[in-house]
């Protein structure tokens, strides 16, 4: 049996529909327990209502403590000019007693994003976030080609081999797409059939 949590932050909502895509596929993998959570706000709450944040996300804020009772950890991240965002670094710079104490090493880490363009900084932002695993001594794991809609390009959509991602628009009116949805379902199933066999 592998625990995982997916771990995200997200300001308009592309994420978070995404790590519960994830979770979905995590959970379909029997005897998985999947826990979903997001990293605290920075954004004072006057200037996220102007901003038009989401701020009725229903998942539990997370604690640096817990991540060390997971078996794998899915981090789910909208890009910042190339790189994770603020609110995720932050919270991932508290870390630094669990890495001193080897918590997480030998353990899967995956990533998964969202840009408003095509090449918004989708792989950058995946490959800069996995730096982080990296020195945490994590298994890193993407999302293979054996999901087929990844080499698919008649449709405007997300997805890396590096992990899942979405195109939410300049304006964030673009929704996940179905293949979207998809490549964060199989990611979800990959890193948590990964994560059982480690943990055995």
């Amino acid at each position: 049996m592998a625990k995982v949590l997916v771990l995200y932050y997200s300001s308009y909502g592309h994420i978070e529909t995404m790590a519960h895509a994830v979770a979905e596929g995590a959970r379909s993998v029997a005897g998985t327990v999947v826990e979903v959570k997001r990293v605290p706000e920075l954004v004072p709450e006057e200037v996220a209502r102007k901003s038009h944040y989401k701020l009725d996300q229903a998942a539990p804020v997370a604690t640096v403590e817990e991540l060390a009772e997971y078996d794998a950890i899915i981090i789910g991240t909208p890009t910042r000019y190339g790189n994770m965002a603020s609110q995720m670094k932050n919270f991932l710079d508290q870390t630094g007693g669990l890495w001193a104490r080897g918590a997480f090493v030998g353990k899967v880490g995956s990533c998964f994003t969202s840009t408003a363009s095509p090449h918004g900084g989708q792989e950058s932002t995946i490959l800069a976030t996995n730096n982080v695993l990296y020195h945490f001594g994590m298994v890193i794991v993407g999302l293979p080609y054996t999901y087929a809609p990844l080499t698919d390009v008649t449709k405007v959509q997300g997805g890396t081999p590096y992990g899942a991602s979405t195109i939410a628009g300049g304006d964030g009116s673009l929704q996940p797409t179905p293949d979207d949805l998809g490549a964060a379902r199989f990611q979800g199933e990959h890193v948590a059939r990964i994560a059982a066999k480690l943990a055995a």
